[in-house]
């Protein structure tokens, strides 16, 4: 029951003056974005962050041009979860000899004399409480472009794919045919 008349026509007008001008004038109301919108935004977001910096300079395009492949730098130790940086070992198997006067390739000789492993800074990281595994999904087919976009382009690793973000997962399991459900990605 309204006890107060007067105070209820002012609330009313309140409420309904924006929208009636907006009638009056012609003016479009303010829609919500469309889901393609609302995932392009976030996208946006998550791609905002630039490159880290790290502790010696790498050109993914540079390696791979020369026909290296992923799976020779990266592995993928049980039981699967993660795939490796590089040891030291692997990249002065080459830098030995290649390119060894570079400043860079002085602190990578020095990483690999001390045994020490460089501290790489992640591009992609999976979030706490997320069940992630590469091997299921390398075996699955998918190709390690399909989530970190064409890596062989890039002069510093960047994040340019929306990999570790829910949409992203959520939008790739629906064109794959995958699961879906919470529990398919999340800890009960």
């Amino acid at each position: 029951m309204i006890r107060n008349k007067s105070n209820f026509a002012l609330l009313v007008t309140a409420q309904t003056l924006p929208a009636l001008l907006f009638l009056a004038l012609g003016l479009p109301a303010q829609q919500a974005p469309s889901p393609s919108a609302a995932k392009q935004e976030a996208l946006k977001r998550v791609l905002e962050a630039p490159p880290p910096v790290q502790p010696i300079p790498y050109s993914h395009k540079k390696h791979l041009a020369m026909g290296l492949t992923c799976d020779l730098c990266h592995t993928n130790p049980e039981p699967g979860i993660l795939m490796k940086f590089p040891e030291t070992a692997t990249c002065m198997s080459c830098h030995a000899m290649v390119a060894k006067d570079k400043p860079a390739i002085r602190k990578l000789a020095e990483y690999a004399k001390t045994k020490n492993p460089i501290p790489w800074v992640r591009v992609y990281v999976v979030l706490p409480g997320v069940i992630w595994n590469h091997r299921a999904h390398l075996q699955a087919g998918m190709k390690c472009e399909m989530c970190h976009g064409q890596v062989d382009q890039l002069e510093a690793m960047a994040r340019v794919t929306g990999v570790t973000a829910m949409f992203g997962c959520i939008d790739c399991h629906e064109k794959h045919n995958a699961r879906t459900a919470c529990v398919t990605c999340h800890k009960n």
